[in-house]
């Protein structure tokens, strides 16, 4: 099955903030103007792929030209992390604000219980799914969820899964999978997947649902949430976040020093 594709490169608004960082396209956009063009995308059913960036992810990209492709695939490309945020206006790239991947899933379960939008959720343990359904029925009673499915899936049963999305009926499509999995998944079908808003989620459903807590504000503010991390898994954490946020420190210089260079 083959989805119509609309050209949203064209769209004034996202032509006017693209931006590019470290490699990766990366849009200048508010929360307020990423959820208006959520809403147009499923309003008008303009297929509409989403995806964000934060440090782990810009660093994963220099060494992966698939990823990096998947990125770059994608429509919007919001700046989830308060360190590319930092770090690319650092480097003279004007950004309005970090908009976090968690932030807009939540910002959109409220828009598809107004709007009547329906949502397909995919990824995750069943138990967390559970979790997530509960706080939805409790926060957005009259939200209807089109369909969900655990994210314990293998390969081969990437088709019948886009199948089952499909059937559903969805209007946006929440993926709650690790990177680069979800980049992956949503790059190579996403002109076969009929929903006409889908992003990548990551742990958010995690976070929506207990299993994981999310840094407070202020320490959001301070751009330590990888700290945070850390401290709730340290023995599991430390070393990832240690050598992605080395390496991101190493990229980050050169790219500030190339900028410098050329004026």
């Amino acid at each position: 099955m083959s989805i119509a594709t609309a050209n949203w490169a064209e769209h004034p608004v996202l032509k006017q903030r693209r931006r590019s960082f470290l490699g990766s396209p990366l849009h200048a956009l508010t929360m307020a103007e990423t959820l208006a063009l959520a809403d147009e995308a499923m309003a008008n059913h303009k297929p509409l792929h989403h995806t964000v960036v934060n440090v782990a992810k810009l660093v994963s990209m220099q060494t992966s030209e698939e990823l990096r492709e998947d990125v770059s695939r994608a429509d919007v490309v919001n700046v989830d992390g308060a360190g590319v945020l930092w770090g690319a206006r650092l480097c003279g790239i004007e950004l309005p604000e970090r908009v976090a991947g968690v932030d807009i899933m939540l910002n959109l379960f409220a828009l598809c219980e107004q709007r009547g939008y329906r949502p397909y959720l995919l990824g995750a343990e069943q138990i967390v799914l559970d979790r997530v359904m509960a706080r939805i029925d409790r926060e957005h009673p009259r939200l209807r969820v089109a369909g969900l499915h655990d994210g314990y899936f293998k390969p081969e049963q990437d088709q019948d899964i886009v199948a089952e999305i499909n059937a559903s009926g969805a209007d946006c499509l929440f993926v709650a999978m690790p990177t680069p999995r979800k980049e992956r998944f949503l790059s190579q079908y996403r002109t076969a997947l009929a929903p006409s808003f889908i992003m990548g989620v990551g742990g958010s459903f995690d976070v929506y649902a207990g299993k994981v807590a999310r840094a407070p504000r202020l320490v959001q503010a301070l751009g330590l949430e990888w700290l945070f991390r850390v401290l709730q898994e340290p023995r599991r954490l430390w070393r990832r976040y240690y050598e992605t946020n080395t390496a991101y420190a190493g990229l980050l210089l050169q790219e500030y020093r190339n900028r410098r260079a050329r004026g």
